[in-house]
C-alpha cells in the first residue's frame, strides 16, 4: 500500500448530507497526516434550498472547505463535466436524490472530464452479484455505472461496497425491526445475512482510501460495519433491551407477491432485494478495515448508543 499523497491535487465531494459530510470531516481530519488537498463540496444553489443551510455552510466554511453551486437534477452530464475538469478526485455522496438517471449522469461528466480518480455513489451492495431485476431500479442503475467505468480507459475509480447504513435496519418505514412492539422480520430466510455500516465508518474509509488511491484504483474495496444473520439480529434486539422480541419471517414469494400488488411503493422493493443469499453481506474478515486493523461500528454497539444502554 502506498502512503498518503501529501502532493494531492483538488478534491470535489458530490452532497454534504449524512454521508457527504462525514466524508469530508475525515479529509480534512487527514490534513494532520499531511494530506492536505484542497477540498470542495458541491450543494444545490441556495435559493433552489428550502430552509436554511446556513449552519452547514458555517460549518463547512470553518473546516476550509469551498463550496460550489450546481444542481446535479437538472445540470447536463456536460455542464457537470465542465464543474467536474478543475478537480483530481470526484467522492459521489448525494445517493438517488437527483432522481433516475443521474449516477449515471454524474458518471458520464467524470469521464468527459477526465478526471484523475472517481469514486461513484456505491456505498451499498454487491450490483455484480445482484445483477439486474433485483426488483428494485436504483440497484439497476448502479450495475450500468459499474458496466461504463469497466468500459472506459479516461479515469481511474474504486468502488466502495459498504452494505446497507446501520440506521437503516431501524427505519421504522423499512418494518425489519419494531422497537416498540418488540418485532423483527427476516427478508428470505433467517440465515440470510446483512452487511451494515454507519455513515461515520464509511467517511473514514472513504477518506482512506481517496488519501491513498493509487492503492485501490480500478477495483472494488469491501467494508462493513457488522456482518449478522436476521437470526442473530433478533438475539441481539434481545440481549441489548432486555426483551423478548416476536419474530417473523416473510419469504421471498410474499415479498414479490407485495412488490406486484403495489409496485410503485420503493420500501416493499428495497425488502424484496435485500431477500437473497448473496450480493449483500461479506465476511468481516475480508473487508479493508479488518485487514488494516481499523475498529467499526458493530450493530450492538451502534444501538446500544441509539438507545443510550
Amino acid at each position: 500500500m502506498t502512503s498518503i499523497d501529501t502532493q494531492a491535487d483538488k478534491i470535489l465531494v458530490l452532497g454534504a448530507g449524512e454521508l457527504g459530510l462525514a466524508v469530508l470531516r475525515e479529509l480534512v481530519a487527514l490534513r494532520q497526516e499531511g494530506f492536505a488537498p484542497e477540498i470542495s463540496v458541491l450543494l444545490r444553489p441556495a435559493d433552489q434550498v428550502a430552509g436554511s443551510e446556513d449552519e452547514l455552510r458555517a460549518e463547512l466554511g470553518a473546516m476550509g472547505v469551498a463550496i460550489v453551486e450546481a444542481d446535479l437534477a437538472t445540470s447536463s452530464a456536460a455542464d457537470l463535466a465542465v464543474i467536474f475538469a478543475d478537480y483530481a478526485q470526484i467522492i459521489g455522496c448525494t445517493g438517488f436524490v437527483g432522481g433516475p438517471g443521474t449516477q449515471r449522469k454524474i458518471t458520464a461528466a467524470a469521464i468527459e472530464a477526465s478526471v484523475r480518480h472517481y469514486i461513484p455513489w456505491q456505498f451499498g451492495v454487491d450490483y455484480d452479484v445482484v445483477g439486474l431485476g433485483s426488483g428494485q431500479e436504483v440497484f439497476d442503475e448502479q450495475y450500468e455505472v459499474r458496466e461504463m467505468l469497466r468500459a472506459q480507459s479516461a479515469i481511474r475509480w474504486t468502488i466502495i461496497s459498504t452494505g446497507m447504513f446501520t440506521s437503516f435496519v431501524f427505519l421504522p418505514a423499512f418494518e425489519l425491526v419494531d422497537l416498540k412492539r418488540a418485532r423483527v422480520h427476516a427478508l428470505g430466510d433467517w440465515s440470510y445475512r446483512l452487511t451494515v455500516t454507519p455513515p461515520e465508518d464509511i467517511g473514514k474509509m472513504t477518506a482512506l482510501v481517496a488519501s491513498q488511491w493509487r492503492s485501490y484504483q480500478d477495483q472494488i474495496v469491501y467494508i462493513a460495519g457488522d456482518t449478522f444473520t436476521y437470526s442473530q439480529l433478533a438475539d441481539t434486539l434481545g440481549r441489548v433491551t432486555g426483551r423478548a422480541f416476536e419474530r417473523t419471517l416473510w419469504d421471498t414469494a410474499q415479498l414479490r407477491a407485495e412488490v406486484e400488488a403495489h409496485p410503485g411503493d420503493t420500501m416493499r422493493k428495497y425488502r424484496l432485494a435485500f431477500a437473497r443469499p448473496d450480493g449483500v453481506a461479506w465476511p468481516m474478515e475480508e473487508t479493508l478495515n479488518a485487514k488494516l486493523g481499523i475498529a467499526t461500528t458493530s450493530v450492538e454497539q451502534w444501538l446500544r448508543r441509539w438507545l443510550s444502554v
